[in-house]
């Protein structure tokens, strides 16, 4: 399958899903990671996430990040640039909608990729050696080229790995683990 014709069949997969489904399947998600040995790093970057696009429920993963005393991390985009920059997520944090109804911080203080721990990243599907696709616009492969070389690259889904292996590109930056509700997929893991 081409990348278009995965990103298709995920957006399918996932409109299929109800809320209580994505609810439940994003709480399964959240405690998986807690296997993980992830959780004495000081900063997280977590997407929040788009409803209507059915991602994955991040704010199980917020509140489990808060209760081991991290620090939460979130992007706001350069849609022209089509380039990412990364605020502190606190209580004085103003989020908005943007124009793709993605919640974004308004103001904060800025954190810059290089001091980034961990990364959790959105993705529509990814193979069995860690390749992924995302929307297609790139964000998030620029992103990582800015992060340190240690950065711990973790991608959330609702399902299972693509049996064929992605096609992937000079700049697509594969992921260290996968999470989904009943597995973990380590990849080329520094952790």
């Amino acid at each position: 399958m081409t990348k278009s014709e995965l990103r298709q069949k995920y957006k399918r997969l996932r409109a299929e899903m109800t809320e209580t489904e994505i609810d439940n399947e994003s709480l399964k998600i959240a405690n998986k990671c807690l296997e993980l040995d992830i959780w004495n790093f000081e900063y997280y970057h977590l997407f929040l996430s788009i409803k209507r696009q059915k991602e994955i429920n991040t704010e199980y993963i917020l509140q489990i990040i808060y209760g081991k005393d991290g620090n939460v991390v979130v992007p706001k985009m350069d849609i022209s640039e089509r380039s990412l920059s990364h605020f502190l997520l606190t209580d004085s944090t103003s989020l908005k909608l943007n124009d793709w109804n993605i919640p974004e911080p308004q103001n904060g203080i800025q954190v810059f990729p290089s001091q980034i721990d961990v990364v959790f990243i959105p993705l529509m599907a990814f193979d069995k050696i860690g390749n992924r696709i995302g929307y297609g616009k790139g964000f998030y492969d620029g992103f990582l080229k800015d992060c340190k070389a240690d950065v711990i690259k973790i991608g959330l889904s609702f399902f299972s790995s693509e049996d064929n292996i992605i096609p992937t590109e000079l700049h697509d930056i594969p992921l260290d683990f996968c999470v989904t509700p009943d597995k973990i997929y380590k990849f080329n893991s520094k952790v």
